[in-house]
């Protein structure tokens, strides 16, 4: 009993130092963020000097320039900044905040800072890299929320408080130690009966008691349910995937469905510039290809290319979006460090761009980019003020989606074949950017920066479209392909453009070629009009492109549905998500059963995608590259960041390795440490059970196994069983289905419960029979071996009346036969539960554990099989004539071969049970599988070509527009 205590101490220390290591770790983050010098306005003192925890909502401080890692989220009112977000958003691109327009309205901060609110808010924990001021001071910004309130503390409280893992597998495990210990409890209850009617001391009695109950219920389970994901852990590590919460590793064995992000996660991080196709007298131009033996010529496009984005110089390298770095390198242009330009409105600080070396001749020194009105993802544009330099003439450049930039534009500009070439590009994969440009007329003393961009951004001259090619990683193919063989969905979630991300889709194998994408298209209520839904087929003929009818009478092409072998998939934006979910809720479930793209999808979208997904019973896991993923994949079972930024704080796993192999590699561990968990698990409840059933048997008549003998089932073959079984390595081929999720599920219980009738059957026949030898002897204190080991002659009464009372409790034949019995039997069942393929390697590929259950068997067969004294003597045995040891040998050979085929022949085999299912009519009670079934039965689905209409709803629901959408 000792040992055991002492195990159950050691478990629970080795915790308490983890748990404490993790705490002091997560103490260290915070705190560094409370002891940030700052620069505070007040009324009474000017400017002072404070530690950063003393900041409240309310204060306003200054931003002088120097880098500064942000305490608490505040809203810039004054200048402007260039923030890294990386601790974040896992996007290492510097980002542009400015000030907050409008600062002296009475209307919510939110409602006024027009498109996008979040680039005017500096969030605690990025890093303030440049502060530019205005010509009214330095950079200020004032104090939005501190602490725990912040954006990080949000982080920070995600990881003290995650969300409650609902996996079957800890609920179950309460519901098997509780089967255990009511066994437990019935053990004890006939060990106070048994010794009670012998009239034992009290302290005997209770002492016995508890050590049966303690033998069916092992303290280390909860231990065992960990041992798989510690190892698994390590295994990912080396393979460079790091993880913050083991606990999901062992959830990540039971995914069925993983959502990619597109761009730098299923295709290449950066963008490389296919070509340019110029616009002029409203029609396109010949097509200048990069990379090109000649420089892009000067003209408009030149302009706006070299000045319209949000590049910036950070210590003599030039940084931003990739997009528009690639851009800016195609015009062989340069970026001054720092520069200030002159306006009508005196000197202000600018972005000056020149021409290069290796640039086309330009009728100009350069360009000042005086003024930026920033991307949004709402907007899906940008638009920029410059002057060329010595000129007094200013320009404004666009760039954005082409949809959006067109209709900026005067439409005689916009070539008639805008649509068509578009989609020309688009179905080819490749990301088109269009580019706009306008000459602004201002008044003399007007400040660039106080331009409206309503006003400005009006009445563009259309200049062509800019084709980005965004090629497939390598990996990509292989990997959706492994995915699909083991019958793993594969969802692609993206901000990019619906069409590209459809041919996206298809060239990675996603969609297979033969599979039709069915387009759905919903718009909000307009006036009298309620919500709408159209569905229509993405093919390229006309037909398809047409305005969707109201009926389709006939479709002359039956669309089949059946679950992983269906040839049609719903492809839908981040708009007409937003619809169905909030008009056509009753549609989203059987729509989410076949989507495969989503497109212009939000970071508050994509949350709601994978919890939406999660309601319909899928295992999701979720892997993006850092940037606008973070909310999802913290939703997801098992998020996989593909950021090597502080961001990966926000997402359980992170892979140094930026491509989607590490997906398969994070399934095949979860399967294999599901599979070990449940493994030891099953081992340990059958080696408490083993131990209880000798124990409960030797009870019967007043006798125990010795401490050496409990020592070595404990420590020598258990405790070394427990840690070197989860050492097998995952098996490289993904299977087709998933390993059962659940402790309370038939096969396992069935193994359990068999082997326990197994061990049963033959501990009682043992025990029976030994009774029954001609030379048994009720009570026997005769160790010695006879010479040649023959008959032993019994001992008389006055020899066993001498005997001390650790020999009577303890020597006996029966305690002799048992205990080989029980022994090797714990050898046996860890040999049969170290199942291999599928799931893992075959158990001979874990040396460690292969070559430790072959010494423990040498071990107890030289302890039962050896003619030695000492031997004996020590480990309290009796000698028993060698054809009783070859019949106890016998007994454990037919156990293990039972064994053996009950569990690999019978229970673990998938086609038996799939038959036994089909047999009793069962069905999965997930709520995918009863929408296939019901879906399979309707003869009207999928719709095409048609329009539905939502139903009118009275319930209106107001939202805090101070509140609304807090990411």
């Amino acid at each position: 009993m000792e040992e055991k205590i002492w195990k159950d101490h050691y478990v629970l220390l080795n915790k308490d130092e983890e748990n404490e290591l993790q705490s002091t770790k997560l103490h260290d983050l915070v705190e560094e963020h409370n002891k940030v010098q700052v620069t505070v306005c007040t009324k009474n003192e000017g400017f002072k000097e404070l530690e950063s925890h003393y900041l409240v909502p309310g204060d306003v401080f200054l931003l002088d320039g120097k880098k500064l890692s942000l305490p608490c989220d505040a809203v810039l009112i004054d200048g402007s900044c260039i923030v890294n977000e990386g601790m974040l958003t896992g996007e290492s691109i510097p980002v542009m905040k400015t000030l907050l327009p409008f600062t002296e309205s009475p209307e919510p901060w939110k409602t006024h800072s027009m498109e996008d609110y979040r680039r005017h808010v500096l969030f605690c924990g990025t890093e303030v890299i440049q502060a530019k001021s205005s010509g009214r001071g330095p950079a200020r910004a004032v104090v939005l929320q501190t602490g725990f309130n912040t954006a990080k503390g949000d982080l920070v409280r995600s990881i003290l408080y995650p969300r409650p893992l609902n996996f079957q597998l800890y609920r179950d495990a309460f519901k098997f130690i509780v089967g255990l210990s009511a066994i437990g409890v019935l053990g004890l209850i006939y060990t106070v009966c048994v010794f009670t009617y012998h009239k034992k001391p009290v302290a005997d009695v209770v002492a016995m008691a508890l050590l049966l109950l303690t033998a069916a219920v092992p303290p280390a389970i909860p231990a065992a349910l960990t041992t798989g994901t510690v190892y698994a852990q390590r295994r990912l590590k080396k393979k460079k995937i790091f993880c913050i919460t083991p606990q999901r590793i062992n959830i990540c064995g039971q995914i069925n469905l993983v959502c990619f992000d597109k761009t730098g996660t299923l295709t290449e991080d950066g963008l490389d510039l296919w070509g340019i196709l110029p616009s002029e007298g409203s029609r396109f131009q010949k097509i200048h290809k990069f990379p090109s033996s000649t420089p892009l010529p000067w003209g408009p496009v030149c302009g706006a290319m070299a000045s319209c984005h949000s590049l910036v110089v950070l210590d003599k390298k030039i940084q931003g979006d990739p997009l528009d770095l690639k851009m800016f390198e195609g015009t062989h242009w340069e970026i001054e460090e720092s520069s200030t330009a002159r306006d009508r409105a005196g000197a202000t600080d600018a972005c000056i761009v020149r021409p290069g070396p290796n640039a086309s001749s330009a009728p100009v020194e350069g360009i000042a980019i005086l003024h930026q009105f920033p991307f949004s993802s709402g907007l899906q544009r940008m638009s920029v003020v410059s002057q060329k330099i010595g000129e007094e003439q200013y320009d404004l450049y666009m760039k954005g989606a082409p949809e959006t930039v067109s209709s900026f534009c005067r439409q005689e500009t916009v070539p008639s074949d805008f649509l068509e070439e578009l989609k020309t590009y688009t179905s080819q994969g490749f990301r088109v950017i269009a580019l706009a440009h306008k000459v602004l007329s201002l008044p003399e003393d007007v400040d660039v920066s106080d331009l409206e961009r309503e006003e400005a951004e009006s009445g563009l001259e259309f200049l062509g479209l800019l084709v980005m090619e965004n090629r497939l990683k390598p990996e990509t193919k292989p990997v959706l392909r492994e995915l699909a063989a083991a019958r793993i969905r594969s969802i692609m979630v993206t901000g990019d453009n619906l069409q590209t991300a459809v041919t996206v889709a298809r060239n990675a194998d996603m969609i297979h070629e033969a599979s039709k994408v069915i387009i759905v298209e919903a718009s909000e209520p307009e006036g009298s009009t309620p919500a709408s839904i159209a569905w229509r087929l993405a093919e390229g003929s006309k037909a398809s492109a047409a305005a969707p009818t109201e009926v389709c009478a006939n479709t002359q092409e039956k669309i089949t549905l059946g679950g992983e072998s269906s040839n049609y998939h719903f492809a839908m934006n981040g708009k007409s998500y937003q619809v169905l979910v909030k008009h056509f809720y009753s549609l989203l479930p059987k729509i989410l059963l076949n989507a495969t793209v989503f497109a212009r999808m939000s970071p508050s979208q994509k949350s709601s995608l994978v919890e939406e997904l999660q309601k319909l019973d899928y295992y999701v896991g979720m892997c993006g590259d850092g940037a606008n993923d973070c909310g999802a994949l913290k939703m997801a079972h098992a998020g996989i960041s593909l950021s090597e930024q502080e961001a990966s704080v926000a997402s359980p796993f992170t892979s140094q390795i930026p491509n989607i192999q590490c997906v398969p590699e994070l399934i095949r561990e979860g399967r294999a440490a599901l599979v070990a968990s449940f493994a030891v698990v099953k081992y340990l409840t059958l080696y408490g059970l083993i131990q209880f059933v000798g124990t409960a048997l030797l009870f019967w008549q007043l006798q125990i196994f010795g401490n050496y003998q409990y020592l070595i089932q404990d420590m020598v073959i258990t405790l070394l069983v427990c840690l070197t079984m989860s050492l097998t390595e995952a098996y490289p081929k993904l299977a087709p289905y998933r390993p059962p999720g659940q402790l309370i599920s038939p096969p396992l219980l069935l193994s359990v419960i068999l082997n326990v009738c197994f061990t049963i059957a033959m501990q009682t026949c043992g025990f029976l029979l030994v009774k029954k030898q001609p030379w048994y002897v009720a009570l026997a204190s005769w160790r010695h071996c006879s010479l040649g080991n023959q008959t032993l002659p019994p001992a008389s009464p006055g020899e066993n009346s001498t005997s001390s009372s650790d020999h009577s409790t303890v020597l006996s034949y029966e305690g002799t036969t048992l205990w080989p019995l029980s022994s090797v039997n714990c050898i046996i069942v860890a040999f049969v539960f170290s199942k291999g393929k599928p799931f893992r390697k075959p158990i001979y590929t874990n040396y460690v554990f292969s070559a430790l259950l072959t010494l423990q068997l040498a071990t107890c067969l030289f302890l039962f099989l050896a003619d030695m004294d000492a031997v004996y003597s020590g480990m309290q045995f009796l000698c028993t004539p060698v054809i009783w040891r070859v019949y106890v040998l016998l007994m454990l050979l037919v156990t293990f071969c039972v064994s053996f085929f009950t569990e690999d022949v019978l229970l673990q085999n998938k086609h038996l049970w799939m038959l036994i299912k089909a047999c009793v009519g069962y069905q999965s009670k997930s709520q995918y599988r009863k929408w296939q079934r019901m879906l399979q039965r309707d003869p009207n689905w999928p719709p095409v070509n048609t329009k539905d209409f939502a139903a009118r709803s009275t319930a209106e629901v107001y939202i805090n527009p101070s509140y609304e959408h807090r990411d």
